[in-house]
């Protein structure tokens, strides 16, 4: 008796060793999210990253308009990075929420940098796979302001996720490098589509797929007006 009453002991000293190691764990874990979720306004330190890049000396978007935000995203093996954009700030709370549901369902998207790494040049940061948001600049082949202009806009994994269009017999595609995903018929990593978790989230919150486009399709493209 005596013995299986200190094996008792014993087992219960481990389950409570076991818990309060759990309950350390989960609350770092917590304690990282809650770090690594977060809207602010543009500091100084951030401006002077973009300025004269995505904030070009002819942008009309006021800088108050605007909201920094970094969030937690997997890639497609499995990694844990740290992302961060610019967005408008009528559409900031809605992307923190679209993130954190991504991040929770370990929704992949390889890359979130600011689109000033690549110097705001759209191409190059497509090319990369890079998802972001503000960039002041014309909308793809044409005069007009893109809506990411405001930063009301947003690109999931470009690469992946192209522009296409026809034109004169001819389909065009962006970035240069996505002729392997213009085919939406196949599978392949990173891939949006009608129905996913990415599409869903997005419509749930308001915003429009520029893969539902008739005139052309931007698969990597969601924004709200």
């Amino acid at each position: 008796m005596d013995v299986l009453y200190e094996n008792g002991r014993k087992m219960k000293r481990f389950i409570l060793f076991v818990m309060v190691i759990l309950g350390i764990a989960f609350t770092v874990s917590a304690q990282r999210e809650g770090d690594s979720f977060k809207c602010e306004e543009i500091s100084d330190e951030v401006y002077a990253r973009i300025k004269g890049k995505s904030f070009k000396d002819d942008c009309t978007t006021p800088r108050d308009d605007l909201r920094y935000l970094r969030v937690l995203h997997y890639n497609k093996v499995g990694e844990v990075l740290q992302g961060e954009l610019i967005c408008h700030k009528d559409i900031a709370d809605d992307l923190l929420s679209i993130f954190r549901e991504l991040y929770k369902a370990q929704y992949p998207i390889e890359r979130m940098v600011l689109i000033d790494k690549y110097d705001a040049d759209d191409e190059a940061s497509m090319r990369a796979n890079n998802t972001s948001a503000f960039n002041f600049r014309r909308a793809s082949g044409m005069q007009r302001l893109s809506s990411h202009s405001t930063g009301k806009a947003i690109d999931i994994n470009p690469l992946y996720n192209p522009l296409v269009k026809e034109r004169g017999g001819r389909t065009l595609f962006y970035p240069s490098n996505a002729g392997a995903y213009i085919d939406r018929t196949k599978y392949f990593p990173y891939k949006i589509e009608k129905g996913d978790l990415c599409y869903r989230l997005f419509k749930k919150y308001g915003f429009s797929w520029g893969g539902d486009w008739k005139s052309l399709k931007d698969y990597q493209h969601f924004e709200k007006r």
